[in-house]
């Protein structure tokens, strides 16, 4: 049941309870398409699941691909949080370490799911324009968090001063989201446990 392509929201500032309404309706559609995905969804399902109406949806989304476009924003929010309390603080390679046991312990819990961007990715890259380049910008926010914590790693010493930290944390999530996809399919994590050890690997030999 689509929504109308020329039914667009006003633009407004939402209300506490209008917020709340419309946090309530993302949240249930990223944990719907999370299980299942974007296409198999139905509007319908997310209002069951939301306990909203069609009309809250055409208040607060212009049509299914808006409110994809926000699922993708609260999947981006919750990985960035999840990965803070260990990049955050990132100034050795013990908290690298710290980071990808974490990060595997998580794989395992919830390894037939993969991940929430790259299944997004995966699914909505090559159908919607707009789709891919929210996902991009949510790859591009992941890479610069890593970044950020090869930054600070650099300037205490532990990498040396030419040690290129964009290139590295793009090599990095590269191979994460590698690992979690061939996880994903053997129903294991020991392809992201390799994929992984083999980026830590890679950082080490930029080590000072």
């Amino acid at each position: 049941m689509p929504l109308a392509r020329n039914a667009k929201p006003e633009k407004r500032v939402l209300t506490a309870r209008g917020l709340a309404t419309r946090q309530r309706i993302v949240a249930a559609a990223a944990d719907l398409i999370y299980a299942a995905s974007a296409e198999r969804v139905s509007l319908d399902e997310i209002m069951e699941a939301s306990g909203t109406s069609k009309s809250q949806l055409y208040h607060y989304f212009s049509d299914k691909d808006a409110l994809v476009r926000a699922v993708i924003d609260i999947q981006t929010d919750r990985i960035l949080q999840a990965n803070s309390k260990f990049l955050g603080p990132l100034d050795s390679f013990e908290g690298l370490r710290a980071w990808r046991d974490a990060l595997i312990q998580a794989n395992r819990l919830g390894v037939s799911g993969g991940c929430p961007i790259g299944s997004l990715a995966s699914e909505l890259s090559s159908q919607s324009e707009d789709a891919r380049r929210t996902l991009d910008q949510s790859f591009l926010s992941w890479t610069a968090v890593i970044e950020s914590g090869l930054s600070r790693m650099k300037a205490r010493g532990h990498l040396r001063p030419s040690a290129d930290t964009k290139t590295i944390a793009l090599a990095v999530l590269a191979a994460i989201q590698g690992g979690i996809l061939l996880s994903k399919t053997a129903s294991n994590s020991q392809p992201l446990e390799v994929a992984f050890d083999m980026a830590l690997a890679h950082i080490a030999q930029h080590a000072a």
